[in-house]
């Protein structure tokens, strides 16, 4: 009996020591992380947030001078033209976007060589941004790789515009090397939405006589309506901190600094430590409000589908309660 009550607290104690030890295991993997998370990310923007109401530079003395770098950043026609050439960049989005959905539609179905045309498309987003930069520096220079293209169609070079002091055209130039980079991403994350959609809503659609456009509108937009949201909130949050191609491509020369080359002038060229940080914070700002104003938008967008979508899952619960 005792030999019993002795191997029974054995067990005990060896259950408890096991149970002691996941918890460290746990702990310590929570801690962790979290520590390194605080320390490298929520401090810094703290720290940077602190900065914003300072006079500053990197070293010397600061001085206190409230929301005033907040006020200077309308007052600056740098900074405020920089925030104009982002409608550039969204409009770019835009038509990635749609031109990534419209890719990924046809390569969905029964494509000769589809797996070839996805790897062409995708491709150039594992090209680093600086590669590519100096890609399209070189593609757009006066008398090489474009002007050469469109001189072979019989254009000549005297009637071409200069892509990248133009001011009518440089930014379109710059917009279309960012189109280029990111079509294919957004385009493979539509492709794995659309090959997620139940196979019996085509068989469906088809047997009622719908065409290619009803299937698309009423079968594959409604059902990955959370991976365009989230392509747009992405490639719209993007195009507001566009910084390689116009940094690279022309260094932000000819009316092409965007507000990430214009926040980095000030901070390393200009050394205005503070009004550069006051610029983040408002340029994160600007990204939570396009957010916000996005997720409504689509939400009221799609109000249909999601309606649709809750009554048919009524409609299974009441089915399965039967």
């Amino acid at each position: 009996m005792a030999g019993q009550l002795s191997g029974k607290t054995g067990t005990t104690t060896m259950a408890r020591r096991r149970r002691m030890a996941q918890l460290k295991v746990i702990i310590a993997f929570s801690i962790i992380p979290l520590f390194l998370l605080i320390l490298f990310t929520y401090y810094p923007f703290a720290e940077m947030v602190k900065f914003s109401f300072y006079k500053m530079r990197y070293t010397g003395a600061r001085t206190f001078v409230g929301f005033q770098n907040y006020i200077d950043l309308f007052h600056r026609k740098d900074i405020v033209g920089s925030l104009k050439l982002c409608l550039y960049y969204m409009a770019g989005a835009v038509i990635q976007v749609i031109l990534a959905l419209y890719l990924a539609t046809i390569l969905s179905m029964k494509v000769k060589a589809a797996n070839l045309w996805k790897g062409l498309i995708f491709f150039p987003y594992l090209i680093s941004g600086i590669a590519i930069g100096f890609i399209f520096k070189f593609f757009y220079t006066r008398g090489f790789v474009l002007d050469t293209v469109l001189q072979a169609f019989g254009i000549p070079l005297e009637s071409l515009p200069y892509w990248l002091k133009d001011k009518s055209i440089n930014n379109w130039s710059l917009v279309y090397s960012s189109v280029w980079r990111y079509l294919g991403q957004n385009m493979i994350l539509f492709i794995g939405a659309i090959m997620s959609v139940d196979g019996t809503l085509y068989e469906a659609a088809a047997l009622d006589g719908a065409s290619q456009f009803q299937i698309f509108r009423h079968v594959i937009l409604p059902n990955i309506k959370t991976i365009v949201t989230l392509n747009i909130i992405l490639s719209i949050t993007g195009s507001l901190s566009a910084f390689e191609p116009p940094y690279v491509i022309t260094n932000g020369n000819n009316g092409t600094g965007t507000f990430f080359v214009v926040m980095n002038k000030v901070a390393h060229t200009d050394q205005k430590v503070g009004l550069a940080s006051a610029m983040a914070v408002f340029l994160l700002i600007i990204i939570i409000l396009c957010t916000i104003v996005q997720k409504l938008l689509f939400a009221y967008v799609f109000r249909d589908a999601t309606t649709d979508e809750t009554t048919n899952r009524k409609k299974k619960h009441v089915k399965e309660a039967a």
